[in-house]
């Protein structure tokens, strides 16, 4: 039986990636001012410089905005203006500042989850913006916990599921990601519940889980979440 039930944050409770992928093709157009993006790969360059990154800024609009900073200046080869730099910035403050809006269906789901399980929330990214994001989502309050983590790995989950004395057989976990919601947990005995967003950033995508894996559920919407942590266990 399943006990706890832990759920993800950006692109599975609300929206986040579309406005990342907006600040990806922003940040070309400034970059298209210097170089031929037909020639230039401006995309792979942008997130191979993140990637570099990441061990340092860690996830989310900071980390990317200081990325897009960095490779715009390796791009242009130190020619791209203060002004497009101070653009730039700006690209990384409108993902700060976006409004957050629940998925369709949502927040039904979780209170269904809710009145029979545990429930957790575990997201990553940059700390004050998850903060800000749970508290204007409505939902903390139907959370038993709220963990903000810098990397989703088998030991972020391992610590949470210390602090509840659970076995992992007892844990699914429900997010978009099959790289940071489902991989980890399934690789510590649990359940992961794969709800496909409409786009994933290019490094979420990495992953090593067999779509057959028989702990591993895919559903479609919100609507499928409660059935599928029914089957779980």
């Amino acid at each position: 039986m399943i006990e706890l039930v832990g759920f993800d944050g950006d692109d599975t409770l609300w929206h986040s990636e579309g406005y990342f992928q907006h600040a990806g093709a922003e940040f070309e157009r400034i970059v298209g001012r210097y170089v031929d993006v037909a020639d230039a790969p401006v995309r792979t360059r942008l997130h191979a410089v993140e990637r570099r990154n990441l061990a340092l800024f860690g996830y989310g609009a900071k980390g990317m905005t200081l990325s897009m900073i960095e490779a715009a200046i390796e791009l242009t080869d130190a020619k791209v203006s203060t002004p497009d730099i101070h653009r730039i910035v700006g690209l990384g403050r409108a993902i700060l500042d976006h409004p957050v809006e629940l998925l369709p269906g949502i927040r039904a789901a979780v209170e269904e989850v809710a009145r029979t399980h545990r429930i957790v929330l575990i997201t990553k990214g940059d700390l004050f913006h998850q903060e800000r994001k749970v508290a204007q989502s409505g939902l903390a309050d139907l959370f038993q916990r709220i963990e903000i983590v810098s990397e989703k790995n088998p030991r972020s989950y391992a610590r949470v599921l210390a602090e509840f004395a659970l076995d992992a057989s007892a844990f699914a976990m429900i997010g978009n990601s099959l790289r940071s919601d489902i991989e980890p947990v399934v690789e510590l005995g649990g359940w992961g519940i794969h709800m496909p967003y409409h786009v994933t950033w290019e490094h979420e995508m990495e992953h090593g889980v067999d779509s057959g894996h028989p702990r591993v559920l895919t559903i479609d919407s919100p609507d499928g979440i409660r059935p599928a942590v029914a089957r779980c266990g």
